[in-house]
């Protein structure tokens, strides 16, 4: 049985004959102590604070009966470890294979948070602030002017915090939705849409942290901690 926030996910689940629902990782209608095993893959990472995040995982060990199983992928910062360059880093813009990947999802590499290329934002700072944390009715001023890093795709992580920029493909545009348009090089008029770009959330967990979280709840114990092409992965076991 398959969870997620997104229904045309689910929806696609639906049409494929397996069992789907939407719901938020922090509470999912699931009855406690009712799975023997659960994965949580590419979620946790988008969550975006500490908080929340031990959050996630208290409410994953939740569903598991005792002595049930969890396994957890997040994305790691250390996109470089032990000498060797993660897959997410070999892949070059516009490679075949790259494209072929992030059809298919491998569980090895969450492509699907890891797949979005080409962006001309680089390490640009992000237009939207978040909360600035000013509070009208005394009339304090922001605490600071808090802005993200954009990321650029394919290169190492310089922040833990961060957007990573999505674009959109195909062609699922509605009538109504308004497209950029740019001129074709070498002088053509012929006009040509660009894809819309999204703008998504990322914590990268360091080493260690994703266990440090896992070892904070005293109703499992981590049965294995260990990375996985760029990304940290923990197994865990209810108590």
């Amino acid at each position: 049985v398959g969870c997620d926030r997104s229904k045309n996910l689910v929806d696609i689940c639906g049409e494929k004959y397996f069992q789907a629902f939407v719901c938020d990782a922090l509470s999912v209608p699931v009855r406690s102590g009712s799975c023997d095993a659960c994965i949580s893959i590419a979620v946790i990472h988008h969550f975006s604070t500490a908080e929340r995040r031990l959050a996630t995982i208290r409410e994953l060990a939740r569903l598991l009966r005792p002595g049930g199983t969890a396994l957890i992928y997040v994305w790691a910062m250390e996109q470089e470890y032990k000498n060797q360059k993660s897959k997410y880093l070999k892949e070059k813009n516009g490679s075949k294979s790259k494209d072929k990947e992030m059809n298919t999802g491998t569980a090895q590499r969450p492509v699907s948070d890891q797949g979005s290329d080409n962006s001309s934002q680089g390490s640009a700072w992000s237009d939207q602030l978040l909360n600035d944390l000013k509070d009208e009715s005394c009339g304090a001023k922001p605490v600071a002017d808090f802005r993200l890093p954009v990321h650029t795709n394919r290169t190492s992580f310089h922040s833990q915090d961060l957007l990573v920029p999505w674009h959109l493909k195909g062609g699922t545009k509605k009538k109504e939705e308004s497209v950029d348009t740019v001129l074709v090089p070498g002088g053509s008029k012929e006009l040509q849409e660009l894809s819309p770009v999204f703008h998504r959330y990322y914590h990268v967990f360091c080493e260690g942290e994703l266990e440090a979280v896992c070892r904070s709840l005293d109703c499992v114990r981590v049965q294995k901690s260990y990375y996985d092409q760029g990304n940290w992965c923990v197994i865990l076991e209810k108590l």
